[in-house]
């Protein structure tokens, strides 16, 4: 009975991305709290490298929609909104990982709620680049704005595989255990 209990913490301490998994000396309750808030090592990991990238992408395609004169306005507001709530979101998760309120706040799914963020988000972004590569009239600021939108969606991409591979493919290899 404690076993599954424990293979749901798991789960979701695996989502910090943490190159070395579960925590180490987690099982001893003095260095739990001796740590801090603060994981001093999920920059440096893969997962939290590829969300900075994102974040840095994401508000560059932002700021060069909002430094050209525009020709259509509605798409180009779509543009901003959808990069702009994926960058709060992205920064939201990474802080998330960073100050590990994972542990604070277990009532949250927190590899299905990034998996999801990600599946919806990447569709929205990836509409957004789209239209507002059909709509850039061919002026340099619209175009780069859709290049580093199509960049962030690649990024976006990326993340939906490693949010899968932590989610559901270790859910699966803890039922097969």
């Amino acid at each position: 009975m404690s076993h599954g209990a424990g293979a749901g913490l798991v789960r979701t301490t695996c989502s910090s991305g943490s190159a070395f998994g579960p925590r180490v000396g987690a099982g001893h309750r003095g260095t739990s709290t001796s740590e801090g808030m603060l994981d001093p090592v999920y920059p440096r990991t893969h997962g939290a490298l590829l969300k900075v990238a994102q974040m840095i992408t994401l508000l560059i395609a932002f700021i060069c929609v909002r430094s050209s004169p525009w020709i259509n306005q509605s798409a180009y507001r779509y543009f901003e909104v959808v990069t702009i709530c994926n960058l709060i979101m992205i920064l939201a998760f990474y802080l998330v990982h960073l100050f590990r309120l994972y542990r604070v706040l277990t009532c949250i799914s927190w590899p299905l709620s990034e998996l999801l963020h990600y599946l919806i988000g990447t569709l929205l972004l990836l509409v957004a680049s789209i239209v507002g590569a059909s709509k850039s009239y061919s002026q340099s600021e619209l175009v780069a704005a859709a290049i580093f939108g199509f960049i962030a969606t690649f990024l976006c991409l990326a993340s939906v595989w490693l949010s899968y591979k932590i989610s559901c493919v270790t859910q699966s290899t803890d039922a097969a255990v």
